[in-house]
């Protein structure tokens, strides 16, 4: 045996909530290496001694064998004094500064904690709060670093002697173990009913929860990040109770369907046809809802997702959803508990308050959820299940920045699909979907989420970016923190987010097509092409402005789109569901009629033109008819491409015009037109933009390129024309993904600025892979 040598070994990354001092603990005395491990606030500690040989293996073991859900950077190695320890232990821990810390999001139940939960043998036999090391919430419970039980929601359930001998038992899979319970000393289920008596004790209220959804009833169910409610999927009559109650008559509603079978997707295939990758991700630890395609026929109810081709399915993936999904045995609509719009409840009195008019019952559980984390949602555009929202198992997303920030940096986001993005050193955290910044309980949430990162990770803001729109709520907040505020556009946003995940350092042609952004003029952009990187970026290509009759309304209400198209052509629309006659003298004089370049806007009175849908009751409601109506044609009609006065190439959508009223050709027809259309023309403005400036790069974002079909196809046409393309692929395409390229636009600047004034930008390590996140 060679010389006793000693090492100090920091490991940073997502080490807290994984279990990876447990498993240090473990791979020392297997190793028989001396010392202790303890958490120092968002990174571990290690004294290890050995012999030299020995010490090598334990650090390199460090990284290849961690535990699965931890991100483990490479650990940092220096030379420690000898202290001739005789044990390996676990150490308190030192709380530090916390900059270093990373908040683990909230995990699914594990394998070994289910089959546990289904062995009548064991004392956690339906156990509807099981977890270990390797799962169970995390970020909806911590209340800061270190990551130690006193340190969140559990500090409340002390330990039964059983518990605690397992917490303290390093051969146990719950050794230290945080969220660790039982029945006898942890959270539990109550049940309340209109009109009875409150139901307690885990089995009791499960019953009486089952009993009641097999009625035909409506249920407010407590999860992990908020509350779900939750009726047979089946049950045509309860999905329009929801409906009418939730008012919701037509949005989608997300199927919670039981694990059955060997890859338990054996009741996901009756009633969808997800293609290989969408299946892994079903299936995956993230467990989210995958917008898939239906199976027809099927035994949902018709209203669950009406005139779509797709369904929101999503697996069990808390202990407590496995049992609801095992005993009802068959699918249940499981959609957010809130007021439409806002962030997904999580306490009992307000979810009672505010639910009382939607739910007939509430399933309750004592385990306090300290923010809201609603599900996240993914979709496959091009072959990838790209996210749509960012929620529980996937955020707070963590990501290396390109550059290192001066100061810290909160980024607000946009008003609608809001996320907060915190930006520090050479890092970005977006929190979770936060949702619409209308009602007085988000801004409360958002207020809280903002408290929440800036506490959870040791950083105090010393400026904000927020967006141009000078009427956003976000931005009135801004200015009213008495911190420095910088302004970036909307799809400045846009196209830093697609750069920045990208880590691109070269030029890039990015079309940035959404609903509704303030514009460098002053008007309202949606259809824009955007030349260069971020703090850098020139308008080169836009969509035909047109006037939207009512401005603000005619989000809500594709007619006026559709009028706003056919008056711009000097077309009547015969067709209109609604007088129009003093909104055309409205629209002539130009008031309350906003020039717009909007292509989301465009896709309304597409699909009005075509009488899908003249009013909406949800955001791209109409579109998604249009997509869901059309095919892949490569029949397109030509868009003229004409540069303005200030040289920025438009496209003219006017010649759609003619053949989306022509009552001769099929609807689906037209649909399918419409989108080849737009594609060809994405292609050849990107050919005349690479004429006059070396680009090989394109990218496409914003909420319109989450149509698959529109994407899928420009695309294939870019492709063919030599460039490379690039989609958003971990941080969302739309609205959510705004806080996170205001950080990057915002960085971007300031490091010109500072190179410009002859210091010298810093170049750290990228840490990670386009679209990973910690």
């Amino acid at each position: 045996m060679g010389e006793l040598l000693a090492r100090l070994i920091t490991v940073e990354g997502r080490v807290q909530g994984v279990g990876f001092r447990p498993f240090v603990a473990r791979l020392a005395r297997q190793l028989e290496v001396t010392g202790w491990v303890r958490n120092r606030a968002g990174r571990v500690e290690i004294h290890a001694e050995a012999c030299a040989g020995v010490l090598d293996l334990f650090v390199r073991e460090l990284s290849e064998r961690a535990p699965p859900l931890s991100r483990v950077m490479p650990p940092a190695v220096e030379k420690a004094v000898t202290r001739g320890f005789r044990e390996f232990e676990i150490q308190a821990s030192d709380t530090g500064d916390g900059a270093a810390g990373r908040i683990p999001p909230d995990y699914f139940v594990c394998d070994d904690c289910l089959a546990e939960m289904r062995d009548p043998a064991q004392r956690r036999y339906r156990y509807p709060f099981i977890n270990c090391t390797q799962c169970g919430p995390r970020y909806t419970l911590i209340d800061r670093l270190p990551y130690d039980r006193p340190n969140t929601a559990m500090a409340a359930f002390a330990f039964c002697p059983d518990c605690r001998a397992e917490y303290l038992d390093p051969s146990d899979r719950r050794y230290h173990a945080q969220p660790l319970a039982c029945p006898n000393c942890g959270p539990s289920l109550s049940f309340r009913a209109r009109g009875a008596p409150e139901v307690v004790g885990n089995e009791a209220a499960l019953a009486a929860c089952l009993a009641t959804l097999r009625s035909g009833a409506i249920v407010a169910i407590k999860g992990v990040g908020g509350y779900h409610l939750l009726c047979d999927a089946a049950d045509e009559a309860a999905v329009a109770r929801l409906r009418q109650r939730k008012q919701r008559p037509t949005k989608p509603l997300a199927v919670l369907v039981p694990w059955q079978g060997a890859d338990g997707l054996d009741r996901v295939m009756e009633i969808a046809e997800p293609d290989t990758r969408e299946q892994h991700l079903l299936t995956s630890p993230l467990r989210p809802i995958v917008l898939v395609r239906k199976r027809s026929p099927s035994p949902l109810a018709p209203n669950i997702a009406p005139d779509l081709a797709e369904v929101g399915v999503m697996l069990p993936y808390s202990p407590l959803h496995h049992l609801l999904c095992e005993d009802y045995g068959a699918p249940l609509v499981a959609t957010s508990g809130n007021i439409s719009g806002e962030p997904v409840l999580t306490e009992r009195d307000q979810a009672e308050q505010r639910l009382g008019s939607v739910a007939d019952a509430f399933l309750h559980h004592d385990r306090p959820i300290r923010r809201p984390a609603d599900d996240a949602v993914f979709r496959r555009i091009a072959g990838i299940p790209r996210p749509l929202r960012l929620g529980r198992g996937n955020a707070p997303a963590e990501y290396a920045l390109p550059f290192m920030l001066a100061e810290p940096t909160l980024a607000l986001g946009a008003d609608l699909k809001n996320t907060v993005a915190l930006g520090f050193g050479d890092r970005v955290v977006i929190s979770p979907h936060v949702g619409d910044l209308g009602s007085p309980r988000s801004g409360a949430i958002f207020e809280q989420i903002i408290d929440a990162l800036q506490s959870l990770y040791a950083q105090r803001a010393a400026r904000i970016v927020c967006d141009a729109h000078p009427g956003y709520r976000s931005a009135r907040w801004a200015r009213s923190s008495h911190l420095p505020v910088e302004r970036v556009f909307h799809h400045h946003a846009h196209a830093a987010a697609l750069a920045g995940e990208y880590g691109l350092s070269e030029d890039i042609l990015v079309f940035t097509w959404d609903g509704i952004g303030y514009g460098e003029d002053g008007h309202l952009w949606g259809g824009e092409a955007l030349l260069g990187r971020p703090g850098a970026w020139r308008r080169v290509g836009t969509l035909r402005p047109f006037r939207l009759p009512g401005g603000e309304l005619a989000s809500r209400a594709p007619w006026r789109c559709a009028l706003a198209l056919c008056w711009e052509q000097g077309l009547d629309w015969h067709a209109c569901p609604e007088p129009s006659g003093l909104l055309r003298q409205a629209w002539e004089r130009r008031m309350n009629s906003p020039v717009t370049h909007s292509a989301g806007r465009l896709f309304d009175g597409a699909a009005a033109l075509l009488g899908l849908s003249t009013t909406t009751s949800y955001e791209a409601q109409a579109a998604m008819m249009l997509e869901a109506l059309a095919v892949p044609t490569d029949e397109c009609v030509a868009l003229p491409l004409q540069p303005d006065r200030e040289g920025v190439l438009v496209i003219d959508w006017a010649p759609l015009i003619p053949p989306l009223i022509d009552q001769g050709t099929s609807a689906s027809q037209r649909a399918s037109l419409f989108h080849s259309s737009l594609a060809q023309a994405i292609a050849e403005l990107a050919c005349v933009v690479r004429t006059r400036h070396r680009i090989g790069w394109v990218g496409l974002t914003g909420g319109v390129f989450q149509n698959r079909l529109l994407a899928e196809q420009a695309i294939s046409r870019l492709t063919s024309a030599g460039f490379t393309t690039r989609l958003p692929n971990g941080i969302p395409g739309n609205d959510a993904g705004i806080a996170y390229g205001q950080i990057i636009e915002a960085g971007a600047r300031s490091r010109a600025l500072r190179a410009s004034q002859g210091g010298s930008p810093t170049h750290p390590t990228v840490l990670q892979r386009p679209g990973d996140s910690y």
